[in-house]
């Protein structure tokens, strides 16, 4: 299949054998979610994958998935607390409670974000199952009355949003600084930061990994509607996104989600940047051996969207079936890409703009179609020619060699890429995808492969790409 599958490891999925069976269905990435456990404690995680990596010949990327400023409030007394719609309750800093006028009181620790809300505003709770409009600001930046849009149970330490304001407090907690310094100790290939509002956020991680003497591929997980205001921004600093649909959904209007998701996943397209969609994407299958038909059509909507990559949550690390879900992934896959590519009539062409690679990596998708070759081979050292051909969307698999090993890593985020190492042993790039071509026993005689591949010349001394050829073993 040309999408990748990320699966989530958990309870259910830390057994080497289960992961076994997971890549042989397909998945190339590894999620470590540390909202749950120290980055420290998945170290023998990361050997088992490593260990398959080898017994497998195949590349896996393991990624850590950073907890970030997810926001709770404090005890609830007598909680759950029926909550009727335009019912009153006072939310504020916990010293302000006997200053509240409507009961229950919603303690709230976190003085940063009480700052600047005002009436009108919304406050959502419980993952949006209680939504609130600001009604009054008894004691401005620190107490308020909030009026319910809808009847609920309100519960202690339940998660907080505002949609649309503004939060200042950085996407890195003290914790994500240790599961990071551990994690890159550890052997993690890249990391996710939470709750990102801007490139700065991107900035400061990438500072903090300076620091520790090792940077690695870092996915910015959009949960907030300013990231979504700032996607271009974050898009450049970043080397992937993620859409994260469950805090999303709670920051935007639900009507709007769909949308939401097709526009990002274009504009990772356009940058050449891999796109992630997550969350419920076969929840049911947390229970059930499968999905629901409303589920399977979510699946299949967002790659014909065009994203990279689905991730499965927490239908492989506590669902009662993982490796269903995984295969099912492939199934809805093996469909949803054939209508995807009919649907293209050929590769994307670039836009009209003064873009030489772009329009390389176009006319050699261009070329595997009218050729009938099977498949597309690059020499790619630092991953981009390899991008470059995914962002096409050609029919054929795209082979790309790298000595890197980080980068065999990275690109295993990026739809139809199999990426492969080869040794520096000829120092001609063209030779050793030629070698390749002629050693892999998927190629047989007669076949042809379409080869982009770069050599400095006398006018030309950095090693990019700049030749096309086709070949026929």
């Amino acid at each position: 299949m040309r999408i990748k599958t990320v699966a989530t490891l958990g309870p259910q999925s830390m057994d080497k054998e289960i992961m076994r069976s997971m890549v042989i269905c397909g998945v190339r990435i590894f999620r470590l979610n540390f909202s749950h456990d120290q980055a420290a404690n998945f170290a023998p995680i990361v050997t088992m994958i490593h260990e398959l990596e080898e017994e497998m010949d195949l590349a896996l990327t393991v990624m850590g998935d950073l907890s970030g400023p997810k926001i709770r409030i404090d005890e609830i007394p007598n909680a759950p607390v029926n909550v009727e719609k335009n019912d009153l309750v006072s939310l504020g800093l916990p010293e302000l409670k006997n200053q509240g006028t409507a009961e229950p009181f919603i303690s709230l620790s976190v003085p940063e974000l009480l700052h600047g809300l005002q009436s009108g505003m919304e406050v959502s709770l419980s993952d949006g199952m209680l939504r609130f409009t600001v009604k009054e600001a008894v004691v401005p930046d620190a107490l308020f009355i909030l009026q319910a849009e809808n009847a609920g149970l309100l519960s202690s330490h339940k998660g907080i949003t505002f949609p649309g304001k503004e939060i200042s407090l950085a996407a890195m907690t003290e914790k994500d600084r240790i599961d990071l310094q551990d994690g890159l100790d550890i052997g993690i290939d890249c990391f996710a930061l939470s709750f990102v509002q801007g490139e700065q956020d991107i900035h400061d991680l990438q500072l903090a990994m300076d620091a520790h003497g090792r940077r690695v591929p870092i996915i910015a997980k959009l949960e907030r509607a300013k990231a979504v205001e700032h996607l271009d921004a974050i898009l450049a600093a970043a080397d992937g996104i993620m859409v994260a649909r469950g805090d999303l959904g709670l920051e935007c209007p639900l009507p709007q989600l769909p949308v939401l998701q097709k526009r990002i996943i274009r504009a990772c397209r356009h940058a050449q940047k891999f796109c992630i969609v997550a969350t419920q994407m076969l929840l049911s299958m947390v229970e059930n051996p499968l999905p629901t038909r409303a589920e399977t059509t979510d699946v299949a909507n967002a790659i014909m969207d065009g994203t990279d990559c689905v991730m499965l949550s927490e239908e492989t690390a506590v669902g009662n079936y993982p490796l269903e879900a995984v295969c099912f992934i492939q199934e809805i896959a093996g469909q949803a890409e054939n209508y995807l590519l009919e649907r293209m009539q050929g590769p994307y062409r670039p836009k009209k703009e003064k873009n030489p690679a772009k329009y390389l990596a176009y006319s050699a998708s261009l070329l595997a179609d009218n050729t009938e070759s099977i498949a597309l081979v690059c020499h790619s050292t630092s991953g981009t020619t390899a991008r470059l051909l995914s962002s096409r969307r050609p029919a054929q698999p795209i082979y790309a060699l790298t000595p890197d090993r980080d980068i065999i890593r990275l690109l295993n985020f990026y739809w139809g890429v199999r990426p492969k190492i080869t040794e520096a042993t000829l120092p001609n790039h063209l030779d050793r995808v030629e070698r390749f071509v002629q050693e892999m026993p998927l190629f047989q005689p007669g076949d042809r492969v379409v080869i982009t591949s770069g050599q400095p010349t006398p006018g030309q001394q950095e090693n990019y790409t700049n030749q096309i050829k086709i070949y026929t073993k």
